[in-house]
């Protein structure tokens, strides 16, 4: 899935769709990066198992991100504006769209020579992380509920307030709040809504069995509520309280009840659910809030929508920050990841789809594992280094006399 820039008129597709929020274990600074420093080309040939990637699939997720970005104005933003390479705008991506159509589906080798013919991989900046690159993953949990309130079924899912607002102050800032005498103050916290402020307003949605499930519900910022007769219920984001987030792990481990090592979000719910006396107020250390809708059709076999608003495939599409990234770009990216318990590695051209409010600077990402318990397991236990190339549109083909080393 996140804390949202204005950009028009993208906005309007932003501001609707779900996408994950933030992640329980690390906590970015919300300033911006600093300005970047220079970027680099490389050749594919220099991409960590290119050749091995399968990217016909990889194509048809592109196909479907085309479809949304072309059917927006060609000087709508997608961002990137910390950098200078093509791609920030829409009218950069219509001719490598167009020809993405005419690529035959599922031949490897065409679509592999298409991405190779109109785009060109360039490293990522050095961002302000001392480690490097960052990869985390997120997922899609599938929890219980009702409709109805009732027996284990107390804890509600809100859907967004009416008087939730949030608009342009007198500096420029986007600020988000509620209005009392005519001014725009902050949001009740989450402690606050915990005690009963959104209560018989007739904003419930759902009813949950386990308040740690909503909490990591809003943490992930979409999921699936399973009633008690096996319907599916897809919720999505449907936005924030403007309160600031504060990562549970951070504050688990200055408490000394983590140690730093031991956070990911297995042992934050583990220490939750152990303690349930004091789980409710842990949690509120947090005065983020996050507000849900429903999915209305959604196809239950596919992913969430992100912040482009095209369903999220899984190990396909990562959120960035889009100050750096535009939505839509394909990237390619080499990590490690859990498979069964065992470290493997994760070589395959991904596609920023998404945005996240803990996902800042050049040097993070986040992993979309999908959904399910084995998708709980490997976002939660993905927190590894590595690398991440943009692929940045081209205007015309690459021809075959050309050397890549002149896009440099």
């Amino acid at each position: 899935m996140k804390v949202f820039k204005h950009i028009a008129p993208l906005c309007a597709v932003i501001a609707l769709c779900g996408c994950h929020t933030q992640s329980p274990v690390t906590g970015a600074a919300q300033e911006r990066s600093p300005a970047p420093a220079r970027v680099r080309h490389v050749p594919f040939h220099a991409l960590p198992g290119w050749k091995n990637d399968a990217q016909e699939e990889a194509l048809s997720v592109f196909l479907e991100d085309c479809h949304k970005i072309t059917s927006l104005p060609p000087d709508s933003s997608l961002g990137g504006e910390a950098t200078s390479r093509p791609g920030r705008v829409v009218g950069d991506w219509q001719a490598a769209c167009q020809a993405a159509r005419d690529v035959p589906v599922g031949d490897r080798a065409a679509a592999r020579a298409f991405f190779e013919q109109w785009f060109r991989p360039y490293t990522m900046p050095a961002g302000p992380r001392a480690g490097g690159m960052l990869f985390t993953g997120y997922y899609e949990p599938e929890i219980r509920g009702s409709l109805r309130r009732g027996g284990m079924y107390q804890t509600p899912v809100y859907r967004r307030p009416p008087d939730l607002v949030r608009e342009r102050d007198a500096q420029g800032n986007i600020v988000t709040g509620r209005r009392q005498d005519g001014q725009i103050v902050p949001y009740w916290t989450r402690a606050e809504i915990d005690q009963g402020r959104l209560a018989h307003k007739k904003l419930e949605m759902l009813w949950l069995a386990d308040p740690v499930d909503l909490f990591f519900l809003q943490i992930q910022g979409a999921g699936r509520v399973r009633l008690p007769d096996d319907t599916i219920i897809r919720l999505g984001f449907d936005g924030l309280n403007g309160q600031p987030y504060v990562p549970l792990g951070r504050v688990m481990v200055a408490q000394g009840l983590l140690g730093a090592d031991d956070v990911n979000m297995a042992s934050i719910r583990g220490w939750l659910e152990a303690n349930p006396d004091k789980a409710r107020e842990m949690m509120e250390k947090n005065p983020n809030y996050v507000f849900f809708r429903e999915l209305d059709g959604a196809d239950v076999r596919a992913g969430a929508p992100g912040a482009l608003g095209v369903s999220l495939v899984p190990g396909r599409s990562v959120a960035v920050d889009r100050a750096y990234i535009p939505l839509g770009s394909p990237v390619w990216v080499q990590a490690q990841v859990q498979v069964d318990g065992h470290p493997a590695t994760w070589e395959r051209l991904d596609f920023a789809q998404d945005l996240g409010t803990d996902i800042k600077g050049p040097d993070r990402a986040d992993l979309c594992m999908g959904w399910g318990p084995e998708a709980a397991q490997a976002a939660g236990n993905l927190h590894s280094g590595g690398q991440m190339i943009v692929l940045v549109p081209r205007s015309r083909p690459k021809h075959e006399h050309e050397h890549e080393a002149s896009a440099q």
